[in-house]
């Protein structure tokens, strides 16, 4: 017998210094049995302090587990495993419990009460940190996002100020013609691009350890994000000399060059990049970042697949770019754009065989606004769009009329300039035959004009030209000997006239290398079936030689300038032919 009191009164000792309730209650809920630890924990929870019934102290934070009690029926088991319930009392020292309940047989209950202060703080963080990474991660590219971008431009920026040894530098980076991989291939492809390029900006940057001056820069001062769309930006912190950017942003520039290989496709892609350096970097964090995507796209326009340092006058050039594209919204919308005309005429016979037509602008304020300034702000912001539908429209409205009023003595030919976004716009085709369509002018009629630097730039622009021809249509090869193609690949392209530039017709009359760089493109052009139109002719000599070396027509000045539409309708009735 004493050993098993003995026994018993341990057991005893135990349930009372337990460091964990344990309790031992009726189906119903009344407690029988309980060691002070479950008392000190279910105290605060419990209303009215009552801890009579283990379902009624326990209602207020779990009131389900009656009713799953009773549910268990005949049967024993586990009724709850690990049920974390809060404690509210403010005068508590615990935040939350761990309960667990047993049904031991029909009569007896079993229950485990522990403090999960703790662990339910070590969740809270984890969570908070869980939701703090997501809010700090581009969930697409699973790289920083903007929010950190800022957040080590800032940092940058403050040990700049308290160092003035210190170089760190920004980059600003944006996919060249991104938008074309999701038009063509779907967005799926695009996501899958963005999620590459991401990759090999970080793995360039981790591989780069950044190194300057013969000295390892840590890769973790380092920083690859993404801001949104295929903009991306890359920090460079703790650089040893400024000049040092210049390699990095020549290698990143060529591993975002490589080959994407992407559902059986392989493309190929450039970035353009703008550098914002420690010396230019001004005002905050946001304000470094608007000033390095100025740069980036001064590197754009200039063409693309390079990187540009920022310079305090780009600033400037920036706004007068932004007024002009606010200005040239509303001159869309109230009319203020207009079309005029310039004549081709044949060499032989000085007879009017056709018109270009291009766009003006008369501004309220600034008079006539040429379109060197406004056709790339256009580009750059779509508004490229509507401005060559209007020019189309206008121009075809108008030589058709002429057509009507002047029957056989009308030009036969109008010309029609396309930019690069409108050739990259699938829909085109359908804009130009809407065009004819609505104003009555026969396909025959109709002429397109491209540059030679635009036909040249591959597989989609050579699908689009031959999509147009199919209408009908004439194509004409602008500016030919400052691109990028030649007489030897003159055949490739699907072009009906060849116009020659300005800058060789300028030097005929001085330059025998000159002429001899035309009469070899006449020459090359008529063996292909094409005609040949002499662009800028502004000396009566230059029209005898272009003559001469059996050019087809020529345009300039020495015949009219650009004429608005009454103006240019008087000059044709008087060359009628």
């Amino acid at each position: 017998m004493k050993p098993e009191a003995g026994a018993y009164e341990a057991l005893i000792q135990f349930l009372y210094q337990s460091p964990i309730g344990l309790l031992q209650a009726r189906p119903d809920g009344e407690i029988m049995m309980a060691n002070p630890m479950s008392a000190q924990l279910l105290m605060p929870v419990a209303p009215g302090g009552n801890l009579l019934n283990l379902f009624d102290a326990l209602q207020t934070v779990a009131p389900e587990l009656r009713a799953q009690t009773a549910a268990l029926g005949e049967s024993n088991g586990v009724i709850c495993e690990a049920l974390r319930v809060p404690v509210a009392h403010p005068r508590s020292p615990v935040k939350a419990l761990d309960i667990r309940l047993l049904k031991l047989d029909a009569d007896t209950l079993i229950a485990s009460v522990s403090d999960a202060t703790a662990a339910a703080l070590d969740e809270q963080q984890r969570v908070a940190s869980q939701l703090r990474d997501a809010t700090r991660t581009d969930s697409l590219t699973l790289i920083p996002n903007r929010a950190v971008a800022l957040e080590r431009i800032e940092q940058a920026l403050l040990h700049a100020r308290s160092d003035a040894t210190y170089q760190f530098a920004l980059l600003f980076i944006n996919i060249d013609r991104f938008n074309r991989v999701n038009a063509s291939l779907g967005p799926g492809v695009g996501d899958e691009l963005l999620r590459l390029i991401a990759e090999r900006l970080s793995s360039t940057v981790r591989l780069g350890d950044v190194v300057v001056s013969g000295i390892a820069v840590p890769s973790h001062t380092q920083t690859a994000a993404r801001l949104g769309s295929d903009e991306f930006v890359v920090v460079l912190e703790g650089l040893r000399r400024a000049d040092d950017v210049h390699g990095v942003a020549q290698r990143l520039l060529d591993a975002l060059a490589k080959p994407y290989g992407i559902a059986h496709e392989q493309l190929h892609l450039s970035a353009s990049m703008g550098v914002v350096l420690r010396a230019q970097a001004e005002g905050d964090a946001d304000a470094v970042l608007q000033d390095a995507s100025t740069a980036m796209r001064v590197a754009k326009r200039a063409g693309g697949a390079r990187y540009c340092v920022f310079e305090p006058q780009m600033k400037q050039r920036a706004a007068r770019r932004g007024q002009v594209e606010s200005d040239l919204r509303r001159a869309l919308a109230q009319g203020e754009l207009f079309v005029v005309y310039q004549p081709l005429v044949d060499l032989v016979g000085g007879a009017c065989s056709g018109v270009e037509a291009l766009v003006r602008w008369q501004h309220p304020a600034r008079g006539l606004v040429p379109p060197v300034e406004f056709i790339d702000v256009a580009e750059e912001t779509g508004l490229i769009a509507p401005l060559g539908a209007f020019v189309l429209d206008t121009a075809c409205r108008q030589f058709a009329t002429w057509q009507r009023q002047l029957g056989d003595g009308a030009p036969q030919i109008l010309s029609v300039n396309l930019s690069r976004a409108q050739l990259a716009d699938a829909d085109l085709p359908e804009l130009v035959a809407r065009s004819l369509a609505d104003s009555g002018l026969a396909a025959r009629h109709l002429q397109l004009e491209i540059t030679e630097s635009l036909a040249a730039q591959g597989e989609s622009v050579q699908r689009m030209l031959h999509r147009l021809k199919a209408l009908g249509i004439g194509l004409a090869l602008d500016d030919f000997g400052t691109g990028y193609s030649s007489l030897a690949s003159l055949h490739l392209l699907p072009v009906d006239v060849v116009k020659i530039d300005r800058s060789f017709v300028s030097q005929a009359e001085t330059s025998a290398h000159h002429r001899v760089l035309i009469e070899a493109t006449v020459r090359v052009a008529r063996s292909l079936g094409m005609r040949t139109v002499a662009e800028g002719v502004e000396t009566a000599g230059q029209a005898d030689i272009l003559a001469v070396l059996e050019c087809d027509k020529g345009q300039g000045y020495l015949y009219a300038r650009p004429l608005p539409a009454e103006q240019a309708q008087d000059w044709i009735i008087e060359h009628l032919r």
